[in-house]
């Protein structure tokens, strides 16, 4: 596993493809909001959280189809396919390589990205929280969608069908999350609780499910 996770992590950041994309992307998205909704700080700074999350859910989506797609063309699905190594496992030190080098860098880029939405210090703290505890989810769930498009030519759209409803719950907890922090009445403990269920449940289930339809994808 440890092996797999700094080849991935290797890789991902020689090819200087999944954290500049995610975060250029990321940034495309937050920058264009102030002109569509107006110089009005106290509407940007209310809506602020929600974007970012959005903002970084889209970013997520972008890389994702690569995450099996470079081992399959190259043949290294096959090897890991049949190595002693249990396939779940193998897909977990992906999905940990891949948040890494694409989720992480959205998680670091948000608080500066939050300036742009007038956000307060403490609701850009909380969005960086709440996107470091549920973005990891976002992987583990687009492992699923990677492996059921892996063997299709152009299996990226597909990626970006199938794992935008399963993210929607985590969307919803972390921008709840978010707005708790900065509105006395709201609550933020029980949502990022919540939120952090929701990746240790995907953690588990995402990787043995991604497994299957790896499997199912080489017979």
């Amino acid at each position: 596993m440890i092996a797999v996770f700094r080849r991935d992590l290797r890789l991902a950041l020689a090819g200087g493809g999944g954290a500049m994309t995610g975060v250029i992307f990321f940034l495309a998205v937050i920058a264009t909001v102030p002109f569509g909704i107006g110089p009005d700080l106290a509407m940007l700074s209310r809506i602020g959280p929600a974007i970012l999350w959005i903002g970084a859910l889209l970013s997520a989506l972008l890389t994702l189809d690569r995450l099996f797609q470079a081992d399959r063309e190259d043949g290294t699905l096959d090897l890991l396919l049949m190595g002693s190594t249990p396939l779940p496992l193998v897909v977990l030190a992906k999905c940990l390589a891949h948040w890494a080098a694409s989720g992480l860098p959205l998680v670091l880029a948000s608080p500066v990205l939050g300036l742009f939405l007038a956000q307060e210090p403490l609701a850009s703290g909380a969005v960086m929280l709440t996107l470091l505890v549920g973005t990891p989810a976002i992987t583990f769930i687009g492992a699923v969608g990677a492996a059921v498009a892996v063997a299709l030519p152009r299996g990226g759209l597909l990626v970006s069908v199938l794992v935008l409803p399963l993210a929607i719950p985590v969307l919803i907890f972390g921008v709840s999350a978010s707005y708790g922090a900065v509105n006395d009445p709201d609550p933020f403990l029980s949502p990022l609780m919540i939120l952090g269920a929701l990746t240790l449940f995907f953690a588990v289930l995402g990787p043995l499910m991604a497994a299957a339809a790896l499997r199912s994808s080489g017979d």
